[in-house]
């Protein structure tokens, strides 16, 4: 922790912080929590360059219980800021990132003495021999191998590790558990194993330039990462429909993440768009929790796997209407969708159905943006590599669901990551 950063019990917060005349930041951190570990070098780090102006402490939640529920303080790690005794802003959860940060930072203080911090922010450069970016699983598993190869790796993400598999209910199918296992449970496991074996990571963090010909990465506007090898695993992302309402409402009654919003429609009624594996079994997890869901797939048949189908169909609270696409997205009350006008491709006709939610999973997208157009795509956009991973970059690999293939499976990620690491290990070695 940086001499600039000081831990107080709940004792002290009224007089340390209520009356303080001047700007305070304090950071609500718990143990065994990835977003707080991930936050406590970029705090240390502002720490150190706005100390002069800005209080900066440090609160154990787990150990305030009763200060951080008058606070309203939910989940670990919140960061809330005060000037003369009153709070004026926070940010919390998952992963906060530096950007967010600095601009809550910037409000506290006047114009000229913000600017003249940035003008006294000297940047960093780090050299490595690979530089992973994506902490998914197959990112996960080339730090692993990489690491264990005596390299020095380092793996970023601009979230917090263990990519789709950290949002995903249950893995049915990964060697060695026989037993459905949650699949944050599995990314934690994995992560753990790859900061065991040596990996340096950078989480929550952004990439504010890349020059991946040259093999360096600029995060955060401050660390510039140059590596001997890189490896792009950043994987896929939701495809959005392009449906009428989509874009406004992203986040307002519209989700693509069932492990992350179905608790919230407890009772309720929920349309799904989709018919294929994710479809399938995100809305037998959605049917713990909602009352009835509609689940609306344009082809004539569903093409997930039979056996997921059976059990759908096994499902009383889910209807699905084959042959049918969404058309718009609609709030009547204004803020939050509450209806879907639905065409049915049999017939022409359009109708209206009135729910609480809806959950998209209509395909996956690669995850390429920041990262410069001189890969070579396949008609997807996903990278195409040779048998080694080696993408038409020099010393740039590619591994999982970001690259050209037929299958996208935690199975297959992994294999990735380690043809990848085994590949350029023996050719640093060379």
């Amino acid at each position: 922790m940086s001499n600039r950063v000081r831990e107080i019990e709940a004792a002290q917060f009224d007089r340390e912080v209520l009356g303080h005349p001047g700007p305070v930041a304090v950071d609500f951190y718990s143990t065994e929590c990835p977003p707080c570990e991930a936050l406590a070098p970029k705090y240390d780090a502002l720490a150190e360059s706005y100390g002069d102006d800005v209080l900066f402490l440090k609160v154990y939640r787990q150990g305030s219980r009763a200060l951080s529920d008058a606070l309203s303080v939910k989940s670990s790690p919140t960061v809330l800021f005060f000037d003369a005794g009153k709070e004026v802003g926070r940010r919390l959860g998952g992963g906060i990132r530096h950007s967010e940060l600095i601009d809550q930072l910037d409000r506290l203080l006047p114009a000229n003495r913000t600017q003249a911090i940035h003008a006294l922010t000297r940047p960093t450069q780090t050299e490595c021999d690979v530089l992973i970016l994506g902490a998914g699983p197959a990112g996960i598993t080339a730090g692993i191998y990489a690491a264990r190869a005596k390299l020095h790796t380092v793996m970023v993400d601009v979230g917090l590790g263990g990519g789709n598999l950290a949002i995903t209910h249950q893995v049915s199918n990964f060697p060695g558990f026989p037993q459905p296992q949650p699949g944050y449970m599995l990314a934690h496991h994995m992560l753990e194993h790859a900061k065991a074996a040596g990996v340096e990571p950078r989480f929550a963090a952004e990439i504010t330039h890349a020059d991946l010909l040259h093999h360096a990465v600029e995060l955060d506007g401050i660390e510039t990462i140059h590596a001997k090898k890189v490896i792009v695993a950043t994987g896929s992302s939701p495809r959005p429909t392009g449906v009428q309402g989509e874009a406004e409402f992203k986040g307002r009654g519209i989700s693509y993440c069932a492990t992350c919003d179905a608790k919230y429609y407890e009772g309720k009624h929920v349309l799904v768009v989709g018919g294929g594996n994710s479809a399938v079994e995100e809305s037998l997890f959605i049917a713990k929790f909602a009352a009835r869901i509609t689940m609306v797939h344009q082809l004539v048949k569903l093409t997930a796997n039979q056996e997921a189908q059976q059990r759908l169909f096994a499902e009383p609270k889910i209807e699905v209407l084959l042959k049918h696409e969404p058309r718009a997205f609609l709030a009547h009350g204004g803020q939050v969708v509450d209806a879907v006008l639905v065409d049915d491709l049999r017939t022409g006709t359009q109708s209206e159905i009135a729910v609480d939610g809806v959950f998209v999973f209509a395909g996956m997208q690669p995850n390429l943006n920041g990262l410069g157009d001189a890969f070579e795509l396949d008609a997807w956009g996903y990278i195409k590599t040779d048998e080694d991973m080696h993408t038409n970059l020099p010393d740039v690999y590619a591994a999982g669901d970001v690259v050209s293939k037929r299958y996208r499976q935690m199975t297959t990620a992994v294999n990735d990551g380690t043809i990848a690491a085994m590949a350029l290990s023996k050719e640093i070695a060379a």
